[in-house]
């Protein structure tokens, strides 16, 4: 998909199409990532961040899994 760079005010911009907003599951207000990989800049709507301070707390509630079952009761 071909994408043109505009003027937003100072700054420039980049329009996204409605169907590419709809295929990312974004709507105005929301945040998208641009990650820089080996092939270039990748635009997605997953926050890397995110995703590994889940994966430290799935570990932590694996490990304490016993210890968080007495803290619910």
């Amino acid at each position: 998909m071909k994408l043109k760079i505009t003027t937003v005010g100072n700054s420039a911009g980049v329009i996204l199409p409605k169907e590419l907003l709809a295929r990312l599951r974004l709507s105005k207000g929301d945040t998208l990532y641009a990650l820089e990989t080996p092939d270039g800049i990748r635009l997605t709507a997953f926050d890397p961040e995110l995703a590994r301070q889940m994966e430290v707390a799935e570990e932590v509630m694996r490990k304490r899994r016993t210890l968080l079952h007495k803290l619910a009761q």
